[in-house]
């Protein structure tokens, strides 16, 4: 069965040449650097440490620095490294890291975890031409002490997200497809899972986790599929037109495979 995941709609909705480019004809574009290694050493950490498998603060902080390290080996090698940009991200991830759960805590009040990583795959029944599955991973799921569930996203930045970027249609409904299909994986009413993005401010010297509800009503929600069951039917259609004002950060921009 063919699956979909968040991250390959969105880049579709982008530009469908370039989805064209990474998903069909399955090209290398963008591989990674220092800021995309930081953020997959924090989730890895934030997923330990849910799952109650580091012993405490200083252990998740060699964690870090031990998986930063591998991920910035694993870089290309054709990538140059900003050396004072590591080190400064080196010293920013382990002030960062024992902040994350005392801010849950705060915002959440009692909670208990009940998955990190949760990997969701379920049927995309709004579009019944093909077999598709949705595919993607949770990074934290909590239950609160009135009955709800809580579905976070893990986003590593620099200071923070200004109005415009939380309010972002494409980045809101990442959110609102794991609410969606989280409830028929399990059969959860939608009303009882809400719905947070956890901002983890890289540079930021106070307030370094910020924590914040998306709206994920109903009509937000039947927007979303909409888009999905749109970009369904265009990608069967084999529909590849070049989104020209999407070319700036374009790992094929100018190069052969799209002039």
């Amino acid at each position: 069965m063919t699956h979909i995941s968040y991250s390959e709609l969105k880049t579709w909705k982008e530009c469908p040449w370039r989805h064209k480019l990474q998903y069909i004809d399955k090209l290398k574009g963008f591989q990674g650097n220092e800021y995309t290694a930081f953020g997959t050493t924090i989730h890895e950490v934030c997923e330990k440490v849910a799952k109650d498998e580091l012993s405490g603060p200083a252990h998740a902080k060699l964690l870090f620095s031990k998986r930063f390290e591998k991920e910035i080996e694993a870089l290309p090698e054709e990538h140059t490294l900003n050396e004072k940009l590591l080190g400064e991200m080196k010293t920013q991830g382990e002030e960062l890291i024992p902040d994350i759960f005392p801010a849950l805590k705060e915002y959440f009040g009692e909670y208990e975890v009940i998955a990190a990583e949760e990997k969701l795959y379920e049927p995309i029944k709004e579009y019944a031409k093909s077999e598709y599955n949705f595919k993607g991973f949770i990074d934290l799921i909590v239950k609160t002490k009135d009955g709800k569930y809580h579905v976070l996203d893990w986003k590593t930045c620099s200071w923070g997200w200004d109005a415009r970027k939380k309010n972002d249609k494409l980045i809101v409904y990442q959110l609102i497809f794991y609410k969606h299909y989280l409830a028929l994986k399990y059969g959860i009413e939608a009303k009882d899972v809400e719905a947070h993005f956890a901002l983890l401010k890289r540079t930021a010297k106070k307030n370094r986790v910020e924590i914040f509800k998306v709206t994920s009503g109903k009509k937000r929600t039947e927007n979303a599929l909409k888009m999905l069951k749109n970009a369904l039917y265009y990608i069967n259609r084999k529909f590849y037109i070049k989104n020209r004002l999407s070319c700036k950060y374009c790992s094929f921009y100018k190069t052969e495979h799209c002039r």
